[in-house]
């Protein structure tokens, strides 16, 4: 059984336009340093946060699925898909399968806070097909709780959000002061990152902005000394294709 936490401190950093945008990754590129690489079916993870206003010029991609979920403030985005610019706002969501090629541009207002995150629905399918977008308001997210555990579902039962990677669940988890448990499925990778507040996970303490990796826990023992916000993503331990991520660690190796 096995719970990793990363500090802030060892996760990999990254800006945009002299510093307008920064960025901590808890998963970066392989040139961007930090501690942890690629693994299951999730290839890049990052936090970003603008200083002030900026926008982040037009970029190409292929193959990934590409989510963003707006943590603060409001961000636009255009895609060469749509031809027309979007804004989200927090708590919305949204997704790229870029299939075979897409071009992008980001716009994030001040203060405006969110997750980019890659997922690797099996390449050697998706760079056949063609890009596609859709956009996600908070509202249409199903929220339920567990004793005092709200738990915002992004992906996964009864939620409307679709992507071509299999496996995945994505949960909000908001937290008041209190000890709890949460159940974990043991086929999965479960990656947390800790929004806000200050928390025990099976006595291990954890502090905003920490990621923390489990596998093979069945259970999750909370403590939460504040009110505090997790954001989870269960992901298979096993995945049933060759990840591009596989792939660019066995180059680096040979």
């Amino acid at each position: 059984m096995a719970i990793e936490i990363i500090p802030k401190d060892q996760q990999a950093t990254g800006e945009f336009n002299g510093g307008q945008i920064i960025e901590n990754k808890p998963i970066g590129f392989p040139q961007d340093g930090g501690h942890i690489r690629p693994y299951s079916n999730l290839f890049y993870w990052a936090y970003a946060e603008a200083v002030e206003e900026s926008t982040i010029g037009l970029h190409p991609h292929q193959g990934f699925e590409i989510m963003s979920f707006v943590l603060k403030g409001a961000i636009r985005h255009y895609d060469t898909k749509l031809d027309e610019w979007r804004r989200l706002e927090a708590g919305d969501a949204q997704i790229i399968r870029s299939g075979n090629g897409i071009s992008h541009s980001e716009h994030m207002e001040n203060g405006a806070a969110m997750f980019q995150i890659w997922v690797d629905p099996n390449l050697g399918k998706t760079l056949q097909i063609p890009a596609s977008y859709d956009d996600y308001k908070s509202s249409v997210f199903p929220i339920s709780t567990l004793g005092k555990i709200k738990i915002k579902t992004f992906v996964g039962k009864d939620s409307p959000f679709q992507m071509d990677t299999t496996g995945i669940e994505i949960l909000e988890l908001s937290i008041e002061k209190g000890n709890f448990e949460h159940t974990l499925e043991e086929s999965k990778v479960h990656s947390l990152y800790l929004l806000n507040g200050m928390v025990k996970l099976n006595e291990e303490e954890v502090a905003q902005d920490d990621f923390v990796r489990i596998i093979d826990i069945p259970k999750l023992e909370i403590e939460c000394e504040t009110e505090a916000n997790i954001f989870m993503i269960s992901s298979p331990k096993d995945v049933l294709y060759k990840t591009y991520g596989e792939l660019m660690q066995e180059r680096m190796y040979r």
